[in-house]
């Protein structure tokens, strides 16, 4: 047992250079904060809540944390390893369009079914709302999470099912960059 080493094996090394967007010396330096953080090498949700929370010290970062933290961690098995963490930072911090809205359509689909529901959408908007607190002024037709779902959909549900599939989302976002910032809600966007 004992204290981790600071240092990946080559192969490790190797894998995340093939599956993210960073570096040997990003990666390394990367892993040295996680352990830093993480000395047992694994993130726990409440951790991932707390440090979340220090981005939005003025609203409840709680919910949409645990959102987040449920799409990091790609095994399930309800902790975070370095893997999981530097896959997802390279996809949210230096992926591809496409890329980020596959991650973002992942953490909207509650029940994994392959499509967005208004409920699932509804649910990850007021996390959203009740994240950035009232340092953000919406426009009246996005002023409470009902409203900006609502509109979301308007825009998105080309076939009018009341359901979005990963095209429908991908595509939506594409044509309307608008939509985009509807669903990442940065605060530097509006």
């Amino acid at each position: 047992m004992g204290k981790q080493a600071s240092k990946l094996k080559p192969e490790v090394l190797d894998d995340l250079k093939s599956n993210t967007e960073f570096s040997d010396a990003e990666i390394q330096e990367w892993y040295k904060g996680f352990l830093k953080d993480c000395p047992n090498g694994q993130l726990s949700v409440e951790e991932f809540k707390k440090i979340y929370g220090n981005f939005f010290p003025y609203g409840d970062a709680g919910k949409f944390a645990e959102h987040v933290f449920r799409t990091f961690d790609a095994n399930g098995d309800g902790t975070i390893d370095f893997r999981e963490f530097l896959c997802a930072l390279s996809v949210t911090s230096r992926g591809k369009l496409e890329q980020k809205l596959k991650w973002a359509f992942t953490m909207y689909d509650l029940d994994k079914d392959g499509y967005i529901t208004r409920k699932e959408m509804l649910e990850i908007v007021t996390a959203i709302y009740k994240m950035v607190g009232s340092v953000m002024k919406m426009p009246e037709d996005e002023a409470t999470p009902e409203k900006r779902t609502e509109k979301i959909f308007r825009q998105m549900d080309k076939n009018m099912d009341g359901k979005l599939s990963l095209e429908e989302f991908i595509e939506g976002a594409k044509s309307d960059p608008s939509i985009v910032r509807l669903l990442q809600c940065d605060p530097q966007q509006i």
